[in-house]
């Protein structure tokens, strides 16, 4: 599992690296706000543990612009803290769970198990991009309310885009992953019919777009412009 920590102090931020990497983890670090929001912005992740004082952008604004954004990955805080005011504050701010220290490892690894279980399965069901949700279980798009009729190939490119939304997808991941297939040209030309029969289902009759093409890149569904 990929799990990103942000947290400032440095003899912490090594002790959570060897002790997450000895259970099996893949870890990347962050000692500032700024890099990790970068990281949890430019990057995808199964979890990320969050420090709520660091120096830069502080947890709280971290969180709160990640979930505005559409990221939906699970977060665990770890706060100085132990108001009770601030705990509210984190959870209000999207926050999975948190931790306050100093904490025992062993809670620690017991409650990173919940939540990627807990958000494995929400994930696995439910996807969401501002107006626009997807329930994977019952094979359902909406857009404001308004039900969205997607071809089968068009629901799967679609989920796909929404599980890396926020990221730029290539046609060669689309084209491994969705068709199977290694990558040629006019492939290329198929997946670019897709795509564009998609944008004018998710984003014709709606003003704020959310399917956008990088060019000589891919695709990428995220609000704001293209």
């Amino acid at each position: 599992m990929r799990i990103l920590v942000v947290e400032d102090e440095q003899k912490l931020a090594q002790a959570l690296r060897e002790g997450l990497e000895a259970d099996h983890h893949a870890v990347t670090v962050a000692i500032t706000g700024e890099d990790g929001f970068y990281l949890a912005s430019a990057e995808r992740f199964e979890l990320l543990i969050l420090d709520v004082m660091l120096p830069g952008r502080d947890g709280f604004e971290i969180l709160t612009t990640l979930r505005q954004r559409g990221v939906t990955m699970p977060v665990l805080l770890l706060t100085a803290r132990d108001a009770i005011d601030d705990r509210v504050r984190g959870l209000d701010s999207g926050a999975d769970d948190y931790l306050v220290k100093p904490f025992a490892f062993p809670e620690l690894l017991a409650r990173i198990r919940a939540l990627v279980r807990r958000g494995a399965t929400e994930a696995a069901t439910r996807l969401k991009l501002a107006d626009l949700e997807m329930d994977v279980v019952r094979r359902a798009v909406t857009r404001s309310g308004e039900a969205l009729e997607l071809t089968v190939r068009e629901f799967e490119l679609l989920e796909y885009l929404l599980i890396h939304q926020g990221r730029v997808v290539s046609r060669e991941m689309l084209a491994r992953d969705l068709w199977k297939e290694a990558r040629h040209t006019p492939l290329d030309n198929v997946i670019d019919v897709h795509v564009a029969r998609l944008r004018r289902k998710v984003d014709e009759r709606f003003e704020k777009k959310l399917v956008h093409t990088v060019r000589g890149v891919g695709f990428v569904v995220r609000e704001g412009a293209e």
